[in-house]
């Protein structure tokens, strides 16, 4: 904060009237001397045009410091024009995108799935909260349940004493909803943008990984879910690990399913982000397509968007759609991710990314893109954070 001043000294003003003796008279000094031996002639032309020269120089002076003020807001407003220009484009075509009306029969196919919290597993929840799940997800679309047992371990290992009540969860599930499927969600922090994390380069990791998968399917899990981020587009051994988990999955007949990063909006968008902002965030098409390949199911993350307005996250989720569906192939279930929770922070507007408007948009993307995909789904993040309206949008917009 700058400080101000609050008072100043008083000038003293010049007396610019001539003060007159009583009976004598101020003579106007209309001529300058001439010094001794110059002309007095030349002394009168030099005063002459003084008063003529001062107003011309200052008139030019002027005119400098104008133009200069011109180049400098000139040379201020042509970068913030780059900036600003191909953003305002962007939101332009995602509000485009959320135009139209989706085909008929875009609709949920029986292949959602749910992300719940970690009470379900550690003793907080009881049988009567296992019923009131089932009564709330009766006649919906839902399959999965991806109910938290983690975190890893930085080194890949899962400690059994973070899902103690993981088999009461499974056999009561089974018992209330006997269609429904419980994957144990397993996460951790990549030491990919910080010293700090899991990592995935380290052999004797992925195999701990693979450890932890085998123990945690042996307590009665229907499959297993991961979710590691940050994910570095085009990272091998995050390929190695799927190749890896992926036999061991197939072998007890359980699915392999991931929680994806987002498709690149314009490719190549994923290196510009991570170079000025140091976190790609973004996956390219290609490696979205690669880690598809290697899974039974994988669940686009489509929140977190960064959009201002109903309508461009709609669009957004709707281009997210179309670019998931041209790379995944029609085998593995793909999931779109609509946001059951509610925050204002930068990254996630509340009034923007709302149910009804990310409904609106996976029903666009699926109808332009393949609108009879059967293997094909929502995916709704979080259970303890979602509101009824979340459900009713659910319902009424997907589930129908």
């Amino acid at each position: 904060m700058t400080d101000q001043s609050t008072g100043t000294d008083a000038e003293e003003t010049p007396d610019t009237e001539a003060r007159v003796t009583p009976g004598t008279e101020a003579a106007p000094d209309t001529e300058a001397e001439a010094a001794p031996g110059e002309p007095a002639e030349k002394v009168a032309g030099a005063s002459a045009e003084k008063p003529s020269e001062a107003p011309a120089e200052e008139a030019a002076l002027l005119r400098r410091r104008r133009l200069r003020r011109r180049r400098i807001r000139i040379a201020l407003a042509v970068p913030l024009l780059l900036l600003v220009l191909p953003v305002l484009v962007g939101l332009t075509a995602l509000r485009v995108n959320y135009l139209g009306d989706p085909a008929d029969g875009t609709y949920t196919r029986g292949k959602d799935a749910i992300w719940l919290g970690h009470a379900w597993v550690d003793g907080r929840k009881k049988d009567a909260d296992v019923t009131a799940l089932a009564a709330r997800l009766k006649d919906t679309g839902i399959r999965d349940l991806y109910v938290h047992s983690g975190p890893l371990e930085h080194d890949g290992t899962l400690p059994e004493s973070s899902y103690p009540n993981a088999r009461w969860f499974i056999a009561a599930v089974h018992r209330e909803m006997p269609q429904i499927r419980v994957q144990a969600w397993l996460g951790d922090v990549l030491a990919s943008e910080s010293p700090h994390g899991m990592r995935l380069e380290r052999p004797k990791t992925r195999a701990a990984v693979v450890r932890s998968t085998r123990e945690i399917l042996a307590t009665g899990f229907d499959g297993v879910h991961f979710d590691l981020e940050p994910l570095h587009s085009g990272d091998r051994n995050y390929l190695t690990l799927l190749d890896a988990l992926h036999r061991v999955t197939a072998a007890q007949d359980a699915p392999l399913s991931v929680a994806a990063h987002q498709i690149d909006p314009v490719p190549g968008f994923h290196s510009f982000w991570g170079t000025t902002t140091g976190h790609p965030k973004w996956w390219s098409q290609k490696f979205f397509g690669e880690v598809a390949r290697r899974v039974d199911q994988i669940a686009v993350m489509s929140y977190d968007t960064i959009q201002p307005l109903e309508s461009t996250f709609g669009g957004y989720v709707a281009q997210q759609t179309s670019l998931a569906l041209e790379v995944a192939p029609p085998t593995t279930d793909l999931l779109m991710g609509l946001p059951f929770y509610h925050e204002n922070r930068f990254g996630h507007w509340n009034h923007a990314e709302t149910v009804p408007a990310g409904v609106r948009g996976v029903r666009l993307g699926l109808s332009r893109t393949d609108a009879d995909r059967a293997n094909f789904g929502v995916a709704l993040y979080v259970d303890f954070a979602a509101e009824e309206a979340d459900w009713t949008a659910y319902r009424e917009g997907w589930v129908r």
